[in-house]
């Protein structure tokens, strides 16, 4: 199993979430994203939605390609089988509400396979609550900023895909209809 390509970005969670999505893409899709919230990690073909527990810390998202994915590591809190279609073979991080935090082009358009895996997520929601909790009336100005800026674990969103087939040909009278 080779490592083809490999981009990493860290993304604001705006609402809790972040989105990766091909780069024509624009249209959200509110089932997906409600069941983001059930399973963590969930998309319709074109947007893949990550759900995280807070939303001002930044997390950390991994896109990987492989000839064939690797299986999850033994520590991550969760994973899940994925699959995202890039019409132009370029994937946007997106932060809701704040706009792309990044983009990675790949290899080549297509739809992709593989699974999502997380690690961290709770530890980053038990900082985010606790801070929360020992802020006082009287805290310094800027100090929420710093405390997520110096938040002792990194909260890791992890797609690890491979190629598997051409994009589905867009019929042109489907758009213009």
């Amino acid at each position: 199993m080779a490592l083809l390509a490999e981009y990493t970005c860290e993304a604001t969670p705006g609402r809790r979430v972040v989105e990766v999505y091909d780069a024509d893409a624009y249209l959200g899709d509110d089932d997906a994203m409600a069941a983001a919230r059930r399973q963590v990690v969930a998309g319709n073909g074109y947007h893949l939605y990550l759900r995280s527990l807070q939303p001002d810390i930044d997390v950390e998202v991994t896109i990987r390609i492989w000839d064939n994915p690797p299986t999850p590591p033994a520590d991550a809190e969760g994973h899940i089988d994925i699959a995202i279609e890039s019409e132009t073979g370029i994937l946007v991080v997106n932060q809701l509400g704040l706009g792309p935090a990044g983009e990675m082009t790949l290899p080549r358009p297509g739809v992709y396979e593989g699974h999502a895996w997380w690690a961290n997520r709770q530890a980053v929601s038990d900082y985010y609550d606790s801070t929360l909790d020992g802020i006082t009336d009287d805290a310094p100005e800027g100090s929420l900023i710093e405390a997520w800026d110096n938040c002792p674990v990194t909260e890791r969103y992890v797609l690890d895909l491979a190629y598997n087939r051409e994009p589905t040909p867009v019929d042109d009278e489907d758009i213009w209809a």
